[in-house]
């Protein structure tokens, strides 16, 4: 199974739309900020955050951002 086909069977399963590469770039982007910024296990936890607040992908990257740079709040 290739991610796309994973990424596109999980979107059918939770009944939602499957992100579009560019979204996926900004998530794994977001994933980046917060390992690099902190350890590894925060990239997952900050992805669900984001999702869980409704936040768009560029939204969450760029509360990251200011978190990293120690801009928080």
């Amino acid at each position: 199974m290739t991610e796309r086909e994973w990424i596109d069977g999980f979107a059918a399963a939770l009944g939602a739309a499957s992100p579009d590469d560019d979204e996926v770039a900004r998530i794994l982007e977001l994933a980046g900020v917060a390992a690099h910024a902190s350890q590894r296990t925060a990239a997952p936890v900050a992805c669900w955050m984001a999702a869980a607040a409704g936040l768009t992908s560029a939204q969450a990257l760029e509360a990251a951002r200011t978190v990293a740079a120690g801009r928080e709040g």
